[in-house]
């Protein structure tokens, strides 16, 4: 399975290469899992292991920041990393199904469009209607919006193994390289990648 993840990424994943030795999460660099440039089960492997007294994050010298977002588990790196060509951080994130670098720049518009990614919640297209129905000026309405969400994703690989027997499982896998913002991270953007492996059925139905 990992074999076709790397193919749909177009990567060589040494976790793909040697999966028959035992599996090291401290081995996994952040800076590719943050790039999408590993597989998902290795990411599945890293991830579940960065708490905890012997987990990654100690293991490495990270540093747990305490955030107002509680969906983030957000940590300090002892050195910056670069990602995505050349912007640099020491600070990253974890959500439910995604690792993410914490950007020092406030327009997430100026790291997704090298990237292709377009904002799914731009507000833009609701700007325009109301201020063409003259229900309001575009000045009144801009002055409404206290925060602008930005929102976006582009999928690298979707991936179904439907399952070998009829009472096994199968996987759906999206690898999706993201980009957003926070109201708990002002002036930031977040800048990563997201792991999403969904059980199918014998039928190929999601459990």
């Amino acid at each position: 399975m990992r074999h076709l993840f790397a193919l749909a990424l177009g990567i060589a994943s040494p976790a793909c290469a040697q999966e028959d030795e035992e599996f090291g999460p401290a081995s996994v660099s952040v800076t590719d899992a943050i790039n999408c440039h590993i597989d998902a089960p290795t990411y599945n492997g890293f991830a579940l292991n960065v708490s905890g007294d012997d987990g990654v994050a100690a293991q490495l010298g990270w540093t747990k920041v305490e955030s107002e977002n509680p969906f983030l588990l957000e940590y300090e790196l002892p050195e910056p990393i670069t990602v995505t060509g050349n912007w640099t951080t020491r600070r990253i994130a974890f959500s439910s199904s995604a690792v993410l670098a914490i950007l020092d720049e406030p327009d997430p518009d100026v790291v997704a469009k090298p990237e292709g990614i377009v904002n799914e919640m731009d507000p833009q297209p609701l700007i325009d209607e109301l201020v063409a129905s003259g229900r309001a000026t575009r000045e009144e309405v801009e002055s409404e919006i206290r925060f602008r969400k930005f929102l976006g994703q582009r999928v690298l690989a979707d991936v179904t193994e439907p399952a070998e027997t009829p009472d096994g499982f199968g996987t759906h896998t999206v690898i999706a390289r993201s980009v957003s913002n926070a109201t708990s991270h002002p002036g930031k953007t977040l800048y990563g990648c997201s792991y999403r492996i969904e059980l199918l059925d014998a039928q190929g139905k999601p459990l």
